[in-house]
C-alpha cells in the first residue's frame, strides 16, 4: 500500500473502523528499528503507516501519560476516563462492542428493558439492505453517548481544576507518540498487516453488492 497516497482522511476512517481489541505489539519490535526519514514524502508515508499499526501502542502511551499526570485529582481520572470513552465510542468495533456488553448486562436484571435497547433494523429491500446500517449503543444514535460522555468530562475537567495539566500531559503523548511514528521503520509485518486490512475493506465493498 503507498500510503502516500493515503491522505488524513482516509486514515481517520480506517482508524474508525478497524478492530481495536487487537493486542498491543510487543515492546521488542515496538522498540526494533530506527532511522530518520530521507524525505518529506518518505516521513508522512511512515506517520501513517505506523500510526495506523501501532494504533493500540501508542493509545496505552497516551492513557499512562495521562493517568501518570491525575494520580493526586481523582476527578480529573474520571473525566480522563469519560473523555477517553467518548472518543473511543467513536470507533466502530468498539461502539458495537460496548453496546452489547451493556446490554447484556441489563439483560441480566430486566430481559424486558434489554429488549426496548436492541437497535432499529435497517431497511430491507430485495432482500439487501438499502443504506450502511447506523451505529446505536443501546437503542440510541453513538453520537447521543459521545456528546453525553464527552460533556460531563469538561465539567468535570473545569471542577478539577486540572485543565492546563491535561494540556501538557496529552501535549507530551502526542509529542511522544508523534516522534515514535517518525522514526520507527516500519518492518514487513506491518506492509503485510496493511494489505490485509486492504482485502477486508474490498471484500466488505464486495459483499454489499
Amino acid at each position: 500500500m503507498d500510503w502516500g497516497s493515503v491522505t488524513t482522511e482516509d486514515l481517520i476512517d480506517a482508524l474508525r473502523e478497524v478492530d481495536w481489541s487487537a493486542p498491543p505489539r510487543p515492546i521488542s519490535e515496538f522498540f526494533s528499528r530506527f532511522t530518520t526519514p530521507k524525505s518529506l514524502s518518505k516521513w508522512e508515508s511512515r506517520l501513517k503507516c505506523n500510526l495506523y499499526y501501532y494504533r493500540t501502542n501508542y493509545f496505552i502511551i497516551i492513557v499512562f501519560i495521562l493517568g501518570m499526570g491525575f494520580l493526586r485529582k481523582p476527578l480529573a481520572i474520571l473525566a480522563a476516563f469519560l473523555t477517553g470513552l467518548s472518543i473511543a465510542l467513536l470507533n466502530d468495533s468498539f461502539a458495537v462492542a460496548f453496546s452489547e456488553k451493556v446490554t447484556r448486562t441489563i439483560r441480566q436484571f430486566s430481559p424486558h428493558l434489554a429488549a426496548k435497547l436492541r437497535p432499529p433494523a435497517a431497511p430491507v429491500v430485495r432482500g439487501k439492505r438499502t443504506t450502511k446500517r447506523a451505529i446505536h449503543i443501546c437503542g440510541q444514535p453513538r453520537m447521543v453517548f459521545v456528546a453525553l460522555f464527552a460533556s460531563v468530562g469538561c465539567v468535570l475537567w473545569f471542577t478539577s481544576n486540572s485543565l492546563l495539566i491535561v494540556l501538557w500531559a496529552l501535549l507530551i503523548a502526542l509529542l511522544t507518540t508523534l516522534i515514535h511514528a517518525s522514526f520507527r521503520v516500519p518492518n514487513l509485518k506491518a506492509r503485510l498487516s496493511t494489505f490485509r486490512e486492504e482485502f477486508r475493506s474490498a471484500w466488505r465493498n464486495y459483499g454489499e453488492f
